[in-house]
């Protein structure tokens, strides 16, 4: 969502056009009705970008008397193709509305001032509204009270296992129960899947089980406070007793707050996910299960506020080791070192996004790793690193 606002704002600043405040979709598995509002502070997102590009709240009554051209912008696109593609367009019919705005601005090649301002809508124009900030912050305000704290953003949950096709120590009657929720959605495109395969490929979220293993082997020590930022974990606490075992001081949100506090919040899946968010982007150590768009988000956002640790978790490799592992091939000791080897560089250390040309789902995302708006975040980085020496 952040990453769609933030494209489709450069792109109304690059056509010069007025842009009304986005409409979310509600239609999606979670059905989340919530409006813009009731996620983003308007009013802010509205002035903080009055230099660059007029926002209205919504279409002028002369314009909403007709059902507005609608259409889909060709995925991953550079600005001359809505330069002369849709420009047109909007030329001709007055009002375009996008139906689907995910992915659809290119990574890489276009103009720094087009990449800047993708970077300022992204950390500076889309505050969350002011009752997600405060709750946002009481919950941060919690954890740092026992010092410091990660966050594992388990993402194993109904909607993900379903469209990945990822059942690696699910039940028959799970698998089953995964399968057929896929074939309902029409637009979840990929309905054979083969779970181990994609599985041995590295494109599966970790079971809580894998998880733990992984946790073990880097080192962290059995108190170590985690929050775990997810919806609800597909097989509840069943699931989570291996990781609970092992990590006792694990809390999620329900722990730290009060049911009437988040009684507002109930049925609002996206909120919840911002609260999420919040505590993520200010956690000591981030650890994503699955490279989802909201984990490869907060990993750009936290290197932009001076690379905090993001580990980015080698999932083909990793899955290979705990194999061996489980089949008594390797030793922990053997599983550990190995396990600490494959991850050194992967803490979001400063680099530049690979690039692959004709391939935009293959190569690096911006909004994980915005290297054209990191200047500040690697000089104070680099003045934190001098302090400590």
């Amino acid at each position: 969502m952040r990453a769609a606002i933030c494209d489709m704002v450069t792109v109304a600043r690059y056509l010069n056009l007025t842009m009304v405040v986005p409409e979310l979709d509600k239609q999606s598995f979670w059905a989340d009705p919530s409006d813009f509002g009731d996620i983003f502070d308007v009013n802010h997102f509205i002035n903080s970008l009055q230099d660059e590009v007029k926002i209205i709240r919504e279409l002028p009554q002369k314009f909403s008397r007709k059902v507005p051209f609608s259409m889909q912008p060709i995925s991953w696109s550079s600005e001359k193709y809505y330069l002369r593609q849709i420009l047109p367009l909007v030329r001709k019919h007055k009002v375009v509305r996008f139906s689907r705005t995910d992915s659809r601005l290119a990574n890489n090649g276009l103009p720094l001032k087009l990449q800047k301002l993708r970077c300022r809508v992204n950390y500076n124009a889309l505050q969350f509204a002011p009752s997600i900030e405060a709750l946002g912050k009481k919950m941060i305000s919690i954890l740092r009270r026992t010092g410091s704290f990660i966050v594992l953003h388990l993402r194993y949950e109904m909607d993900m296992l379903a469209f990945s096709g990822c059942t690696h120590g699910c039940s028959d009657e799970e698998t089953i129960d995964l399968t057929r929720m896929r074939y309902a959605y029409p637009w979840w495109k990929e309905k054979e899947i083969d779970s181990e395969k994609k599985r041995l490929e590295g494109l599966c979220p970790l079971t809580p089980g894998e998880t733990t293993l992984v946790l073990k082997a880097l080192g962290f020590p059995r108190d170590s406070r985690i929050y775990i930022a997810s919806g609800e974990i597909y097989g509840g606490e069943k699931r989570l007793a291996a990781l609970r075992t092992e990590f006792p001081n694990i809390v999620r949100k329900e722990m730290l707050l009060s049911a009437d506090e988040l009684l507002p919040f109930q049925k609002h899946s996206t909120q919840m996910a911002a609260l999420d968010y919040l505590v993520s982007i200010a956690s000591d150590v981030f650890i994503p299960s699955n490279d989802g768009n909201m984990a490869k988000v907060v990993e750009g956002h936290r290197r932009f506020m001076g690379f905090h640790k993001t580990i980015q978790l080698d999932r083909k490799r990793l899955v290979e080791l705990i194999d061996l592992l489980e089949d008594q091939e390797l030793s922990w000791d053997e599983f550990s070192t190995a396990m600490k080897e494959l991850h050194e560089g992967r803490m979001s250390e400063p680099t530049r996004r690979k690039a692959i040309a004709g391939q935009p789902k293959e190569e690096d995302y911006f909004y994980a790793n915005p290297h054209e708006c990191l200047g500040a975040a690697r000089k104070r980085r680099e003045k934190l690193k001098h302090t400590e020496i």
